[in-house]
């Protein structure tokens, strides 16, 4: 069984896309997290970029609903992380989940620690 903490990281989307932004880093606990607004629906995923360490809130969502990496614009699916470009890379995701009283993200427990 997967044990998975829950982290407040903002009170709402407008607190978290304030800039006009689709795309905001934040902390979730003691971890970094990129999270995307896609169309209605919130995704989050690591901050860095698995190729060369590029924060992937500086990159943007395409017409499609992957977001790219600002440095050589690798692609990847904010439903599960797939590489879509063709690289070959795996870009980790998180749940996340909006309440009302605010919005949340998931880390899962690993090796009895909590993050990745």
């Amino acid at each position: 069984m997967k044990l998975i903490q829950w982290h407040k990281i903002s009170e709402s989307r407008l607190e978290l896309f304030s800039g006009g932004t689709h795309l905001a880093e934040v902390l979730a606990g003691e971890k970094a997290v990129c999270v995307a607004m896609v169309g209605e629906q919130l995704k989050a995923c690591a901050a860095k970029c698995p190729h060369a360490g590029a924060r992937m809130a500086d990159g943007y969502i395409d017409v499609l609903g992957n977001i790219v990496c600002p440095l050589h614009r690798y692609k990847f699916s904010l439903s599960g992380g797939r590489n879509v470009s063709g690289e070959g890379y795996f870009l980790k995701t998180f749940a996340v989940e909006e309440r009302e009283d605010g919005i949340y993200v998931g880390i899962e427990e690993k090796n009895g620690f909590w993050g990745v």
